[in-house]
């Protein structure tokens, strides 16, 4: 039998500390097997700027979590891993900006971008910027919009102390808010931030401005001039919102100081060209339009607005040179087409004008204007049918369009078709009730047609009055229908004093017609529409 050995009790004590020592440091050891990585990749990240360097720190990241690491090493890995994934996904998002948008290059490089980004705030959450970059390329074509309004929605709701960052999300965010209200608000915040107030402040005036609100929009603009004075595109805004409000000489001014900024542009001075031929000032217009064209002659938005102020002035000639022009550059451009053809009909050619319209709406077979100009012609050379199908064919495309239903009206009128003829009319009255020269329409038909089951002189009457008093009773023509409508009435004392005070107004002008009213009305008979056609 062995011996018994005795141990003391201090001893036992130890030998169990030792033994706890060794098993914590086997343990630790084993936690830590990824540390020589993480210490690889801790030092790489230091000086890492390109895409290999990254791809390094973030592959020697990953052999490290993988092999194992302690519970605040492991925590140290994902942050380092999470600001290299960001540094990569913005490396490649930069890379995007010298490729070709759409190619499959571009799209792979933003989807690695993305794929960096959306691993990062996996990694960590509250990253900000990482966020901020998410929305940017989602937003590139193509994107995820609803992806991009949930990352940036991510930056403001953050509590960061990056304010520019978060201004620069609320304007984003408010862009792509439908709802005005909404917008206005984010727009609100963005400029209470403190910074990026001038963009800010351009955003919400263009917001303003989309609400009608433009006292707001331009108070807004001229701050944001005040903190910016040199951002030409202010100038153009503030341009646009002064000419809505009607403030021309205003507008102008603005876009005076967005040229003295960007002296070479043709933009100032087209614009100032379209205000001032909306205030008459044509010769103006045409200085400023000459000076754009000597600056780019091939600008067909230049040549083609030269062109209508030529028209207006009577310069068809020279206008046609400039449609011309523009035809040159461009053969299938369509506004050119259209405006071509309207100078050929102005020019009396109205053949060749229906001709160019038939060429440029087999181009364009929905192009609801040419249609309307198409029509519009087809009346002129009396070819009715093809009128009305013309508006017919307009209003299946556009059912609300009430110029195609008076076009029409007025198609149907000419061939005798009253019934048709008063029913496009009156769809027209309620679309638009205060065009005076479409109530005119109505109102002569129903109290000049031959048909006693269609006339109406008490309506006719009603409607009549309403045109004159829209026109000051200075038209002849709709003085002749409001006698007219007296007539039907059995008022002829009131018909004979309208026709010779509209006799009188047309003068030299005044069509043969009202001679004959006078005639009718003279023998108290009211004035019956000659018709082509019973129906």
């Amino acid at each position: 039998m062995s011996p018994m050995i005795k141990i003391s009790r201090s001893s036992l004590i130890m030998v169990a500390a030792g033994l706890l020592v060794s098993l914590a440091s086997a343990t630790a050891s084993a936690e830590n097997e990824g540390q020589e990585d993480l210490d690889r990749a801790t030092a790489a990240k230091l000086t890492a700027s390109k895409l290999v360097d990254l791809n390094q720190v973030i592959s020697l990241c990953e052999s490290a979590m993988k092999k194992g690491l302690s519970e605040g090493n492991e925590k140290f890995a994902e942050q380092l891993m999470a600001s290299t994934l960001i540094q990569r996904g913005m490396v490649r998002a930069k890379l995007i900006e010298s490729m070709k948008a759409g190619d499959a290059g571009w799209n792979n490089t933003r989807q690695a971008a993305l794929e960096d980004l959306r691993r990062a705030v996996e990694l960590t959450p509250d990253q900000p910027v990482a966020q901020f970059q998410i929305a940017r390329l989602n937003l590139l074509p193509g994107g995820d919009r609803a992806a991009a309004v949930k990352a940036l929605d991510r930056v403001i709701e953050l509590d960061v102390d990056n304010p520019s960052l978060k201004a620069r999300a609320l304007v984003i965010r408010a862009g792509l808010e439908p709802e005005p209200e909404k917008r206005l608000k984010l727009l609100d915040e963005a400029v209470e931030t403190g910074t990026n107030q001038a963009a800010a402040l351009r955003a919400r005036a263009l917001a303003y401005a989309g609400t009608n609100q433009l006292d707001k929009a331009l108070a807004d603009l001229n701050k944001a001039i005040e903190l910016d004075p040199s951002h030409a595109a202010t100038y153009e805004v503030k341009s646009l919102i002064l000419a809505k409000m009607d403030k021309l000489d205003d507008a102008t001014a603005a876009l005076n100081e967005m040229q003295k900024l960007q002296p070479d542009s043709i933009y100032p001075r087209v614009q100032k060209a379209r205000i001032y031929t909306q205030k008459g000032r044509l010769k103006e217009a045409i200085a400023e339009l000459d000076a754009a064209h000597d600056m780019i002659p091939d600008n067909s938005a230049v040549l083609l607005l030269r062109a209508g102020v030529l028209q207006q002035l009577g310069k068809l000639d020279k206008a046609m040179a400039d449609v011309d022009a523009a035809l040159k550059a461009s053969p299938d451009l369509q506004p050119a087409m259209r405006i071509r053809a309207a100078l050929l009909a102005a020019n009396g050619k109205t053949g060749e004008a229906v001709d160019q319209l038939e060429k440029l709406r087999k181009m364009a077979p929905k192009d609801v204007l040419v249609m309307m100009q198409l029509a519009a012609l087809c009346h002129v050379q009396k070819s009715y049918e093809k009128a009305i199908d013309t508006y017919s064919a307009a209003l299946a495309e556009r059912p609300s369009l009430w110029m195609a239903m008076r076009g029409r009206g007025d198609s149907q009128l000419a061939l005798g078709k009253h019934q048709l003829a008063i029913a496009d009319y009156e769809n027209a009255v309620k679309l638009k009730p205060d065009d005076a020269s479409l109530l005119n329409n109505l109102a002569w038909v129903l109290s000049t047609s031959p048909k006693d089951e269609l006339r109406d002189g008490k309506r006719s009457l009603e409607l009549a009055k309403k045109a004159c008093e829209l026109t000051e009773y200075k038209e002849a023509y709709i003085l002749s229908t409001l006698a007219a409508a007296h007539a039907e009435l059995g008022e002829f004392d009131e018909a004979l004093k309208l026709i010779d005070k509209a006799v009188e107004i047309g003068g030299e002008n005044q069509p043969p017609a009202l001679k004959k009213e006078r005639e009718s009305y003279q023998n108290k008979k009211p004035w019956r529409e000659l018709t082509t056609d019973d129906q």
